[in-house]
C-alpha cells in the first residue's frame, strides 16, 4: 500500500522474518543482472528473471514484486526492450520505497 510520503508498505508474516533480509538482497542482485542482460539485448536472461520474480514474490507476500517481474517476462516474451527497460526501473523504485513490517 502506498501512502503519502512515498513509501510502499509490505506486511510480512513473522515466521517469514528471517528470510526476507536475503529475499531483497536477491532483488537488489537480480536488478543489476536485469541491467546486464537488457544492455546485452538477452531477452531469454530477462523473462528467466522476471518469471523467478513473480513466482517468489507472491510467496514471500510482496505482490508488487510479483507484478513487476510478470512485466518484466512479459516484455522479454514480446521482445520489448523499452516496456523491460520501464520495468526494471518500476523495481529499482519500488525497492527503493519499500517498508517491510512484520505480522
Amino acid at each position: 500500500m502506498n501512502v503519502g510520503d512515498g513509501t510502499i508498505h509490505v506486511v510480512v508474516e513473522s515466521d517469514l522474518e528471517d528470510l526476507i533480509p536475503n529475499f531483497m538482497q536477491r532483488r537488489h542482485d537480480d536488478v543489476g543482472q536485469l541491467r546486464e542482460a537488457l544492455a546485452a539485448g538477452e531477452l531469454e536472461v530477462l523473462r528467466l528473471i522476471g518469471h523467478s520474480m513473480k513466482g517468489t514474490g507472491g510467496g514471500y507476500g510482496f505482490d508488487g514484486i510479483a507484478g513487476i517481474g510478470a512485466a518484466i517476462g512479459q516484455a522479454a516474451k514480446d521482445k520489448a526492450l523499452e516496456a523491460s527497460q520501464t520495468a526494471v526501473g518500476r523495481l529499482v523504485d519500488y525497492l527503493d520505497r519499500v517498508k517491510v513490517t512484520f505480522q
